[in-house]
């Protein structure tokens, strides 16, 4: 059985590998992190960058930039919730619904990193 696929199919089926992604968010929903509200956190990456014009994805266009997953652990457990920003590796710590707006303009728009919530970068 082969399992290949063209690259008129795949983007069909997954559009995704077309995309013109410049950052992908992810926002732990973990135990921890959920514990914290961490998915009000997450809708209001989803909502903010809507908004602007910039979410990829069914919650906001495929002209978008940038993708906002969830996921388990990124290994801040005790300082959730948590956000994890590629490419640049910024890990975020305690992020509440209310510094999604200045993550968004800051870091994802301006290129800044927010010092404040500052988990690690390399």
């Amino acid at each position: 059985m082969n399992n290949m696929m063209d690259d008129t199919e795949l983007a069909l089926k997954a559009p995704v590998t077309k995309a013109r992604l410049e950052t992908h968010i992810f926002v732990c929903t973990g135990k921890s992190c959920s514990k914290n509200d961490s998915e009000a956190t997450l809708g209001k990456f989803w909502e903010v960058l809507a908004e602007k014009g910039l979410l990829y994805g069914k919650r906001g266009s495929l002209d978008g930039t940038v993708m906002v997953t969830s996921c388990g652990s990124i290994g801040l457990c005790a300082v959730g919730p948590a956000v994890l920003i590629y490419p640049e590796g910024v890990w975020y710590h305690s992020v509440t619904p209310g510094d999604v707006q200045e993550i968004v303009e800051q870091h994802i728009m301006g290129g800044q990193v927010v010092e404040r919530l500052l988990a690690y970068q390399f």
